[in-house]
């Protein structure tokens, strides 16, 4: 840790530090980037409203703060599925989420040497790394019914051991719960979730994660683990959103958040999947009374059900506008959602347009400097500076290879029009020429139109 700071009982969470007036390297890391005092931090930190997910074993972190008063972060998923992809494959998804600007990745494998690829993304990753545990858990039984409450433990504990920043841990999917899923359309659509409601309805017995949830938090402060609390009642289509199910598992969510605190454990609370435009504002309201302020995570939402193949769309646009409500953190889409599992390309689209909607965000918010780079392209554009609108661009691999596409040569990188307009018809251009008093007549460039 930073400073070495620890109590005599070996808590040495953020948030307890937090609590004792510590600002830690993490802290001064976090406020450094965000631009923030580091006093403010500390006293986000030690309310719950900023997390700093920093597991005490994950030697090479760059640390980052996740809260209403930091820029709002996102989530590249990676890892792969029980038919498909490897541990080259991932750490290749690992890059081009650091490389697109990813905030932090959650290894979600089900497949293969789990552990080996999670090992392999943790000591390569700078960024936070975050996982589901029962997923491993289901992916080495026969059966999910034989699954015991000390495997689950114990494969939390054996994760938080190799250095995983943050869990998603569905604690707050009752066995009350469970009847309520089934009265909708499409039922329990996380797989976490699903994997809870299978073992509880088998058994007969209350979700293990609720029943030994102190258990769970003395884990999670061991290794300064934020605990993600799931929502393994998401809903997973327009017509099931808002309904009973979801908010009886976000009501249980708030209960958890205040104990979780009281161990000295980061939380984070996940988010819905599928919300209509009009309901997302209430959504993230709701959230931020029911859990006290406490960051919210969410998936999207999807504004729609009908468009698989841009899912990725379809949901940043509901990103968006919960980043603008108060959403804290954003779990990208990529285009194969609802499809199948993504590959290297599916990553980098989702990553960029995940960085859009968070920015976008950021910007309606009134985020400390947000716009900055937005009034930068503007100047670049009216000077038609195209190298500096290639670098100020959220992908400018792709704004450059598009520009190129029609105007390849050197020259038309100091050209005053684009393919689009030519040099004729360049409002920009002609602006420019009747502010240095030029005839918008000008022919430069005709033989380039012709």
């Amino acid at each position: 840790m930073a400073n070495g700071a620890t109590d005599r009982d070996g808590v040495r969470t953020q948030i307890y530090l937090a609590r004792q007036g510590v600002v830690t390297g993490q802290m001064k890391a976090v406020a450094e980037k965000e631009g923030l005092e580091p006093e403010l931090v500390r006293k986000e930190v030690a309310a719950g409203r900023l997390v700093i997910p920093a597991n005490v074993n994950h030697a090479n972190l760059d640390p980052i703060g996740i809260g209403v008063t930091a820029s709002i972060k996102i989530n590249a998923n990676i890892g792969n599925s029980a038919v498909s992809s490897d541990i080259e494959t991932e750490l290749c998804k690992l890059q081009v989420s650091v490389n697109a600007g990813a905030d932090t990745v959650m290894d979600l494998s089900s497949g293969g040497d789990i552990d080996a690829i999670r090992q392999a993304i943790i000591k390569a990753s700078p960024l936070p790394v975050g996982t589901v545990p029962i997923y491993q858990v289901a992916a080495e039984l026969d059966r999910m019914e034989d699954m015991t409450v000390e495997d689950l433990l114990g494969m939390i504990e054996h994760q938080a051991q190799q250095g995983v920043d943050f869990m998603t841990v569905h604690c707050g999917l009752l066995r009350e719960h469970v009847p309520l899923a089934q009265r909708r359309v499409t039922g329990i659509v996380s797989r976490g979730g699903g994997l809870l409601a299978q073992w509880m309805m088998h058994h007969g017995r209350q979700n293990p994660l609720y029943e030994r949830f102190d258990d769970l938090c003395d884990i999670a402060r061991r290794y300064d683990v934020t605990l993600s609390l799931g929502d393994g009642l998401r809903p997973g289509s327009l017509i099931d959103a808002s309904d009973e199910a979801q908010f009886a598992e976000l009501r249980t969510l708030g209960e958890l958040t205040e104990r979780a605190w009281a161990k000295d454990v980061q939380v984070i609370i996940e988010g819905p999947g599928h919300i209509p435009l009009d309901q997302i504002e209430m959504n993230v309201k709701m959230q931020q009374e029911v859990c006290h302020g406490a960051p919210f995570y969410v998936l999207g939402p999807l504004v729609t059900d009908v468009a698989p193949g841009y899912d990725h769309i379809t949901s940043a646009i509901g990103a968006t506008v919960a980043g603008y409500a108060g959403a804290s953190y954003l779990c990208y889409v990529t285009p194969k959602e609802h499809l199948g599992l993504p590959n290297l390309e599916d990553v980098r689209v989702g990553v960029v347009t995940y960085k859009l909607a968070a920015h976008a965000a950021d910007v309606a918010r009134g985020h400390k400097g947000a716009r900055d780079r937005d009034d930068e392209m503007a100047r670049a554009r009216y000077a038609f500076d195209w190298e500096r609108q290639f670098a100020l661009s959220l992908d400018p691999e792709t704004a450059r290879r598009m520009h190129d596409e029609t105007l390849p040569d050197d020259y038309f990188k100091k050209a005053e029009f684009c393919s689009m307009c030519g040099p004729k018809f360049c409002p920009m251009r002609i602006s420019r020429q009747m502010a240095r008093g030029e005839s918008a007549q000008s022919t430069e460039g005709d033989e380039v139109e012709k």
